[in-house]
């Protein structure tokens, strides 16, 4: 509507009002800043996130771990060939890359950044690069470990469960 000539759009946070339909704000000023519509595009969206999760709290409305941009799982992924694809970039200090590859939406435009977890359809590349990451010595006999668990399981691992590999892998 604005590029059509629109003076005035009606949007609220996360979509929340007292009708279904509304248009969500957060999601405008995305694709309104990706589609490089002035002046939005030049707005700083990296506290986006942040503001989302304000309204949340205050609304006692969830945001869906799908949730585009701002869900939990919109720049997370535990596949292996993703993941690697990712990591190849992260290694090669191209972060426009990693952001890049299997996203069309660039994480570093709102603050934020592509994050490889470990599941049961992870490569060791995952658990080489988590365990970087959350600055864990990456040993042989920990990330086999960690490897076979993600392996064995139906859902992507928890630090815990991941810590909990570490541990128990440890000579005694």
């Amino acid at each position: 509507a604005l590029i059509a000539g629109a003076d005035c759009v009606h949007a609220c946070a996360l979509g929340i009002g007292e009708r279904v339909g509304n248009t969500q704000m957060d999601q405008m000023l995305v694709n309104l800043k990706l589609m490089k519509v002035a002046p939005w595009e030049n707005q700083d969206l990296t506290k986006l996130k942040e503001y989302c999760e304000a309204v949340s709290r205050a609304t006692g409305v969830p945001i869906p771990p799908n949730y585009p941009v701002v869900g939990e799982d919109a720049f997370r992924t535990a596949t292996g060939v993703h993941a690697a694809a990712v990591i190849k970039a992260y290694k090669k200090n191209d972060t426009e890359l990693a952001d890049a590859v299997y996203s069309g939406v660039p994480a570093k435009l709102f603050g934020l950044e592509q994050i490889i977890d470990v599941g049961p359809m992870s490569g060791k590349s995952n658990v080489l690069f988590w365990l970087e990451r959350h600055g864990v010595p990456a040993d042989d006999a920990a990330v086999e470990r960690i490897y076979k668990r993600a392996k064995a399981s139906d859902h992507t691992l928890s630090e815990a469960e991941i810590m909990a590999c570490v541990e128990t892998a440890k000579p005694r």
